[in-house]
């Protein structure tokens, strides 16, 4: 006589996301992790507008009226120092999220429980997405609305509803996921946290540094690369007719920034899939 042996049913995939949630949540550090970077870069915003509110009245009547009329106030709703602290902070965390898995061990565990590997990735990935993008959301409306704040002093603040300030907040929101996401895809990949780290510092940060846009094929490079792709947006005063070489349109820069997310979430996703753990 046989007796059928019992066998559990496959994870629901909402099963799996709420398995990651978990997981994510249930380390100290990941808690003081989003706190501390968004105290980063709303410092570094606020820090570059008060300073300019500090000595506002040392620059003449022509400057601070060029400052309202040119939509110089949207430069410090998120400024270029804030956006690459989050760039560093975002693809740290995403590479962390994935490599520390990967030192402990806990990888296989993992596998081991939830054989459907894509799957399995792919909760991973969509947690990750929501968590970067509510970190996302809550530094750049810190940093739009106190910076704003401290420009309104002196009638030179801008409100959400102004032109151009919807797509600065979604561009620096968008920036933590994108970033985020890149990172866990390299630390898919590489499966080594130092390693990761130190692609991610040159995949989103030095390369843009390097790469000229005086040329073409180094400017289609550089536009191709997430960093780039967010001064863009978020550079109200890009003029293509102002002799840029190879002036590039907002269009693209959101195309780059999907793509990027697209690529990292299918590598993140394909790589484990036929290989040992």
């Amino acid at each position: 006589m046989t007796i059928a042996a019992a066998t559990e049913p496959a994870a629901r995939f909402r099963d799996l996301l709420a398995s990651e949630w978990l997981k994510l949540w249930s380390l100290r550090s990941t808690l003081w992790a989003y706190a501390i970077g968004t105290l980063v870069v709303v410092g570094f915003t606020v820090g570059a507008t008060y300073d300019r509110h500090r000595y506002w009245n040392e620059n003449g009547p022509v400057d601070r009226t060029d400052f309202v009329a040119d939509g110089i106030a949207l430069m410090y709703a998120y400024t270029t120092n804030a956006g690459l602290i989050m760039m560093l902070a975002a693809g740290a965390i995403g590479a962390v999220a994935i490599t520390g898995e990967y030192s402990t061990g806990l990888i296989r565990t993992t596998f081991a429980a939830v054989p459907a590997r894509r799957s399995l990735m792919a909760a991973k990935v969509c947690v990750l997405t929501a968590v970067m993008t509510m970190f996302g959301a809550v530094a750049a409306a810190l940093s739009f609305w106190l910076s704003q704040a401290i420009l309104a002093r002196h009638d030179a603040g801008v409100s959400i509803t102004d032109p151009g300030s919807l797509r600065v907040f979604a561009a620096s929101t968008l920036l933590a996921p994108v970033c985020g996401l890149v990172g866990m895809a390299i630390g898919t990949v590489l499966r080594h946290g130092g390693a990761t780290v130190v692609t991610v510092v040159v995949v989103l940060l030095v390369a843009p540094l390097v790469l000229s846009e005086d040329r073409h094929w180094p400017a289609v490079v550089n536009h191709a690369l997430p960093s780039s792709a967010w001064l863009r947006l978020v550079d109200m005063r890009y003029d293509p007719g102002s002799g840029i070489p190879f002036p590039w349109t907002v269009g693209g820069a959101w195309t780059v920034f999907a793509l990027w997310a697209l690529a990292a979430s299918a590598a993140t996703m394909l790589a484990p899939h036929r290989r040992d753990q």
